[in-house]
């Protein structure tokens, strides 16, 4: 009997997708991977994501050969009816990694779904945990169980170095005076004709009025191939790790990229799996590479976080999307959706967003403590803040930014997922970075021509909110601290004055 034909997604393109082994698809499977031109349309993109993305599936095709079957199309449904045979047996694929994509497989007899791959806890683990924490999910607990369940970083059955979180050692802010830290450089791809393949082909998409993009393309900075991907791996837990810790929350006008590893977008695509990952990080560990802060910290991101917001997308249900706890509505404004980072005045949001612009990422105190705390308190809707981050970064998928941005970013969930709003004033930013010396704006002042937008909107966010966030304990001190600003009525007329201009 013929072996079944294997359905590849463009985030499936690692050689665990195609392991037989734990209920894979069969050995030596015939593959069709589906290039489908409405996904490009539904959304406005990228480019740089856009590009990556193709460039990948196109690269694993080429790595496959005559094994598979590389079908360009309108849509899947149409790929799919290019592929011979008939009946529920002929076709398999790995649990898809959003809803819209699981509905779809579901729905076609032909398709037999398989488990999904790619991350560390089975669906049905972790629903047990869940089952047994009725009372509240929280990360950190998931967490100390996944590393309990998974051997990472324990000794003897407690945590190594007798502490399971490093956070407090994580949290330096960058070297004063340093225009960026003194770390070897990420490891950087060399383009070849499959990318300019792809280049020419959404130039002409463009061009031709098919699609539309935000962002600028080019040069590739992220890896599209498994060789490139355990590349990068390797020159970051080889050269970049032992100092990723310490200044994991920092960030520095003129190094966008620290010593973050740069690995989001290789696992998101399936390229990299989550264990090797962690477990190299281990490894260096052990070997004395690396210090226990920097290894812990990056295994909190992988183990912990990602491993974390891949689980509540499923478990929280569909609803979870419109979840918007705080009554947020506004729109997002213009200069934001088209990446226009030179109509803003404020340092750091113009830098990052400039960032965003040019790479397609920034890492995650940009994203959390400038880009979603700007949307906070300027009220925007939860939804339309959701569907950016997910156009908008190379790493975005809909699983990785529903819970990220719902419920951490956004608090649009009320509690759910974290036990406070994420926002600051300015001074948080000026301590963390160095955005704020050759701003327009004073971090220390809140009314007048030199207000820091994020200080104003920080108070004015928390008046606007003030019953709901009064009985919450991580909050009620600040609440108590509006009481105490005798300018507080100029701050909320120049809050509301600012309205959705460009801070």
């Amino acid at each position: 009997m013929a072996p079944r034909t294997h359905w590849l997604f463009g985030d499936q393109l690692g050689p665990h997708f195609l392991d037989p082994r734990h209920d894979g698809p069969d050995r030596d499977a015939p593959v069709v991977m589906i290039e489908a031109r409405s996904v490009l349309r539904r959304r406005r993109f990228h480019r740089a994501k856009a590009h990556l993305v193709l460039s990948a599936m196109r690269h694993r095709a080429a790595e496959l050969g005559d094994r598979v079957r590389y079908v360009r199309a309108e849509t899947y449904t149409q790929g799919l009816a290019e592929v011979p045979g008939r009946g529920r047996d002929r076709l398999t694929v790995c649990h898809p990694t959003s809803r819209a994509a699981l509905a779809l497989v579901t729905s076609l007899e032909r398709v037999q779904v398989l488990p999904a791959k790619g991350f560390l806890v089975p669906h049905a683990d972790f629903a047990r945990w869940a089952e047994g924490h009725a009372g509240g999910l929280r990360m950190e607990g998931f967490y100390r169980w996944v590393r309990t369940q998974h051997d990472l970083l324990m000794d003897a059955g407690e945590p190594a170095g007798g502490r399971w979180n490093l956070d407090h050692d994580n949290r330096e802010p960058p070297p004063r005076g340093a225009a960026a830290l003194d770390v070897a450089r990420p490891w950087s791809p060399e383009e070849d004709e499959i990318d300019a393949e792809v280049r020419r082909d959404l130039d002409r998409w463009e061009s031709d009025g098919d699609v539309s993009f935000v962002g600028r393309d080019g040069p590739r900075r992220f890896p599209v191939t498994r060789r490139e991907a355990l590349a990068a791996l390797r020159h970051f837990t080889g050269h970049r790790l032992r100092d990723f810790g310490r200044y994991e929350d920092a960030m520095l006008a003129a190094d966008p990229v620290m010593s973050h590893s740069l690995l989001s977008s290789s696992l998101n695509l399936g390229l990299l799996d989550p264990a090797e990952c962690v477990e190299r990080a281990e490894s260096a560990w052990r070997a004395g590479d690396a210090p226990l802060n920097s290894v812990e910290g990056f295994v909190r991101q992988i183990a912990g976080w990602r491993e974390y917001v891949w689980q509540l997308y499923w478990h929280f249900g569909e609803e979870y999307r419109g979840r918007n706890a705080l009554g947020h509505r506004e729109p997002l404004p213009g200069w934001f959706l088209d990446l226009d980072a030179d109509a803003v005045t404020a340092n750091c949001l113009s830098t990052v967003l400039a960032q965003v612009r040019d790479t397609g990422w920034t890492h995650h105190i940009p994203r959390l403590m400038v880009l979603g705390s700007r949307a906070l308190q300027d009220g925007w809707d939860p939804a339309a803040v959701t569907d950016w981050f997910h156009r908008c970064f190379v790493d975005g998928y809909d699983w990785v930014m529903l819970p990220n941005v719902v419920g951490m970013s956004q608090y649009a969930d009320g509690g759910m997922m974290t036990t406070k709003p994420y926002t600051s004033g300015g001074a948080y930013i000026h301590r963390m970075s160095d955005l704020c010396g050759p701003c327009a704006y004073r971090p220390t002042d809140r009314v007048g021509e030199r207000a820091c937008p994020y200080s104003t909107g920080y108070w004015a966010f928390l008046h606007r909110h003030r019953a709901e966030l009064a009985g919450n304990h991580r909050m009620a001190r600040a609440v108590q601290g509006l009481d105490r600003l005798k300018d507080l009525p100029e701050l909320l007329k120049q809050a509301d004055a600012r309205g959705g201009q460009a801070p």
